[in-house]
């Protein structure tokens, strides 16, 4: 019955992959954006860093900087290592350039998305605000079937695709050790996984937030420093090595004749399910912030896509192929990386990445689980019971653990496959809004170049639909 399920998604995945669909919904809204936002990713980049840590008008609510934790603790995971190993070993090392592109367009991409949600964002009871994709196609775009079907989809992605593929990668790391069982060491650390998770979730959003500020930058900066000293000690590798991505990447006559396959598609499937940048899901996490202009945390989103992909993946793909290790279809996942960690640090290498995965596992799975709340408040249209609540956290829990007990092929499809879905409807809700976007962008860069501290008020862009926050 699984096997067959597995076709059915695989079949689904395969149509959605095609240069004309998911490829192509991505490549319009990025270089729109870009062009639309004059290349907001290079213009106000400095910017973007400036605003990252401001502090919130009201006391005890999200800053700007926690917000931004929640939404990479969603980006960076899992897929910035067995993701990238993946890519490399299925697609050729070009897909690490078709994944720095699929960011690079993507940042303008997500600004668009973050400040739309922060725009039409809604103040809950004790004064903090969430909001989402759901809400802008609800309030703005007056298609509520269409938000329903953005929640729910929300809902599947991260409480099972990508939580059951967080936890199954992160078992598989352990695989290189003497103690690893097939029949009881993956549910062992599922177990463990699970508890960990659900004592965490009951604490709710603030607890996610204020956990992520934390984990999130230690385990990358510590990530990236372990790179940095692979590349050193591999510094006669290096020039082989971009030679080699750029080579493949342009292997047109490769990647023309088997395109589902291809450097590009492996580099489309693997840089979305990385920075995720077009889906949808980090504008939950923005519409929490407390912020005086929806741009801010538009700039701030777009630094997530950047740090995800352009820094913790390319730590990642270069450690790997400036090592002595060639990338192989049988090596696909965690065993490319530890190969690769092994070659350049010894015996270290595999316990270092384990220890990596754990932290980056967690992070990812709570921080998929911060999305899911709101949409089941909105599908359902009322608050949900706290019996409700803890039925909902209780099941997303155990699917923690099952995602440690699946199939490969089962938790990658399904992610690949929902992740395409969600594309196909939030992309074409942000083009038909991006004029507010872009009015919104320059209502703050006209108060920049006048001197002041950008303030927002819907009227000033002409919006015409109530707001809880800037009427």
């Amino acid at each position: 019955m699984i096997n067959s399920i597995d076709s059915v998604i695989n079949a689904i995945s395969g149509v959605l992959y095609q240069p004309w669909c998911v490829p192509l919904f991505l490549l319009v809204a990025g270089v729109y954006f870009t062009c639309r936002f004059r290349f907001i990713q290079f213009r106000l980049f400095r910017e973007a860093c400036s605003v990252i840590m401001e502090k919130p008008d009201q006391e005890g609510n999200i800053s700007s900087f926690g917000a931004l934790m929640v939404s990479t603790a969603s980006r960076v995971g899992t897929g910035n290592i067995i993701g990238v190993s993946t890519a490399i070993c299925l697609g050729g090392p070009g897909a690490i350039f078709w994944m720095w592109m699929t960011a690079l367009l993507g940042g303008a991409s997500a600004f668009a998305e973050s400040t739309l949600a922060q725009i039409y964002k809604k103040r809950a009871k004790d004064g903090s605000c969430y909001g989402g994709p759901a809400f802008y196609m609800q309030d703005a775009l007056k298609q509520r079937w269409m938000g329903v079907i953005f929640a729910v989809l929300i809902i599947l992605i991260y409480a099972i695709g990508y939580n059951m593929l967080a936890a199954y990668n992160l078992q598989s790391t352990f695989a290189v050790f003497a103690f690893y069982n097939e029949r009881s060491t993956p549910a062992f650390i599922g177990i463990l996984l699970a508890f960990f998770f659900g004592v965490i979730i009951i604490g709710g959003a603030k607890r996610l937030a204020r956990i992520t500020e934390i984990l999130v930058p230690f385990m990358g900066i510590l990530y990236c420093a372990v790179a940095v000293l692979v590349l050193a000690l591999n510094f006669r590798n290096l020039p082989a090595m971009f030679g080699l991505i750029f080579r493949s990447a342009f292997d047109f006559k490769a990647i023309f004749g088997g395109f589902s396959g291809s450097c590009i598609m492996y580099g489309v499937k693997r840089g979305l399910y990385s920075n995720e940048a077009g889906m949808g899901s980090a504008p939950n996490a923005a519409a929490t912030a407390d912020v005086s202009h929806p741009a801010k945390q538009g700039l701030v989103q777009m630094l997530s896509v950047f740090i995800d992909t352009l820094l913790i993946c390319t730590a990642t793909a270069l450690m790997c192929l400036s090592s002595n290790i060639a990338p192989d279809p049988e090596l696909a996942g965690a065993a490319y990386v530890q190969a690769s960690m092994a070659d350049s640090l010894g015996s270290i290498g595999p316990v270092f990445l384990a220890s990596a995965m754990s932290l980056f596992a967690f992070t990812t799975l709570i921080g998929n689980y911060s999305y899911c709340e709101g949409c089941l408040e909105f599908v359902m249209r009322r608050t949900p019971s706290h019996h409700e609540l803890v039925a909902f956290r209780m099941f997303a829990t155990l699917i923690v653990f099952l995602g440690s007990i699946a199939s490969a092929g089962l938790v990658w499809d399904t992610a690949d496959m929902l992740q395409g879905l969600i594309v196909l409807v939030n992309i074409p809700a942000i083009l038909l809004l991006g004029n507010t976007a872009v009015r919104c962008l320059k209502d703050y860069t006209d108060q920049r170049a006048q001197g002041k501290e950008p303030r927002f008020l819907a009227k000033s862009i002409g919006l015409k639909e109530h707001t809880d926050f800037w009427n």
